[in-house]
């Protein structure tokens, strides 16, 4: 096996990288305004993708930090990796990562991102990589239908003709309804929300409290794929 170090940072093309995601993002969905892809690379081989670009809502997330501008910063919407890189990659491909939007788009101030514990996990590797902690809420944007698989929220209030979330609704945000109307079930967990300065200056303009991590532990927040830390699987 190798090292953490012979992984290889690259743009690719936004065809490869959707691709990629759908393929091993445990949504299998792609944010379609994602505008930065990067590809990991190891021996010759795509094996991991980071996709950044603006936040759903982009005027809420820009509050978060006082006196930012429109442009001063991203998200990092998706972000993926197969087992066939070696350990630590994760975090090591988010450094290169940020120090690629240092050199390239020196107009990004902060990073924020979402780790969704209902499904995945609870931020191990942005809290390896250097990330801030900023937010914890319940979250039961995700649902499981009769056949086992997972629906979330975002994608049918984003669509809600084509979907049929309209009709069931009426027009109005009523995921609750919605999935009692389809009888699904409610998958219960987390949302942890992360930030990454890459202006260290405008860490001290948060306007929301910065959490230790310890905080994970106390809410009961601690999951990997909807697991809690300490359950049985």
């Amino acid at each position: 096996m190798g090292k953490a170090k012979d992984i290889l940072l690259k743009p690719i093309d936004n065809r490869s990288a959707n691709d990629f995601i759908r393929r091993v993002h445990y949504s299998g969905k792609v944010v379609q305004n994602s505008q930065l892809h990067i590809g990991v690379f190891y021996e010759g081989n795509l094996e991991g993708a980071l996709q950044f670009g603006p936040s759903l809502d982009k005027r809420k997330m820009q509050g978060l930090v006082s006196d930012t501008g429109w442009n001063e910063f991203t998200e990092l919407n998706r972000l993926a990796f197969t087992d066939a890189l070696p350990r630590n990659s994760e975090s090591r491909a988010i450094s290169i990562a940020i120090m690629l939007l240092k050199k390239h788009a020196p107009q990004i101030k902060w990073v924020v991102s979402f780790a969704d514990a209902t499904q995945c996990g609870d931020g191990t590797i942005y809290r390896a990589s250097g990330f801030v902690l900023t937010g914890i809420k319940e979250n039961e944007n995700s649902a499981i239908d009769k056949t086992g698989k997972t629906h979330h929220k975002m994608s049918y209030e984003s669509n809600p003709v084509s979907t049929g979330y309209a009709k069931v609704c009426g027009g109005a945000n009523n995921w609750r309804k919605f999935v009692s109307y389809k009888e699904w079930e409610v998958l219960k967990g987390f949302q942890l929300r992360y930030m990454y300065f890459l202006d260290k200056s405008y860490r001290d303009r948060l306007t929301v409290p910065e959490l230790p991590f310890s905080e994970i532990e106390r809410m009961g927040a601690g999951m990997y794929k909807g697991i809690r830390a300490g359950e049985a699987k």
